[in-house]
């Protein structure tokens, strides 16, 4: 018997070139569908912060059309919808007095002014519940007459007293900087301190401070803003 002496080549243990070009095309396509995914959540978020911006305005108005009164300050409001808690009547002086981020038990203005619209079927939601809607991001949507104080200071300024806020607005919390600054190129100006769109920095449902938001909007995307609008 004779040994086979016959050199046989060793394979090779690495990946060829094919198989690796397979692989960064998978993580090419992997990455790409991650941000995409991030751009559409963003997109999203954009859309719903018009939708409640937009949705709310109209339900304002069409309460003020059917009732003759604004939601929230409406002195009827119990006499019309008996089974409302007692006092969830405004006083119908012309303003909604309280906070956007009003807490606890309803004696606010602004409070009432979910209460009455849910009433009316203009929003949804029980009306005996006197807790704000959220919005896409997790953040509030209230609403307030300039401070909120009785009568109502000037909130938002741009430029020093005269520039800011003292009629109704509509605010939403807790926005990302490229969301806010989407939704105000969209229906205002894209100036976080000027037109009928206002910004502040906010960590939190925030009061409305008296100064908005100097410069132009962050694109960073993490750093969260509060807007109002203001009708």
């Amino acid at each position: 018997m004779h040994e086979d002496l016959t050199v046989r080549p060793k394979r090779n243990s690495g990946f060829t070139l094919v198989e690796i070009a397979i692989v960064l095309v998978i993580i090419g396509l992997l990455l790409g569908g991650v941000f995409k995914g991030q751009e559409m959540i963003t997109q999203g978020r954009i859309k719903s912060a018009i939708n409640d911006l937009s949705g709310i305005t109209a339900a304002y108005y069409a309460y003020l059309d059917r009732y003759k009164a604004l939601p929230g300050d409406d002195s009827q409001a119990n006499a019309r919808w008996p089974a409302l808690p007692s006092g969830s009547s405004g006083n119908s002086d012309g303003t909604i007095s309280g906070t956007y981020n009003a807490t606890g038990s309803a004696t606010s203005e602004s409070q009432f002014f979910w209460m009455h619209l849910r009433a009316a079927g203009l929003v949804t939601g029980s009306a005996a519940a006197a807790l704000q809607p959220l919005n896409a991001a997790g953040g509030i949507l209230g609403v307030q007459t300039g401070s909120g104080a009785t009568p109502p200071g000037e909130v938002l300024q741009s430029n020093g007293a005269g520039t800011g806020f003292t009629g109704f607005m509509i605010c939403s919390s807790g926005l990302t900087d490229r969301v806010a600054a989407a939704v105000d190129r969209q229906l205002d100006d894209g100036i976080p301190n000027t037109g009928s769109i206002r910004a502040q920095l906010t960590a939190s449902p925030d009061p409305i401070q008296t100064t908005a938001m100097s410069g132009s909007y962050t694109d960073t995307g993490t750093t969260l803003v509060t807007i109002c609008k203001a009708l």
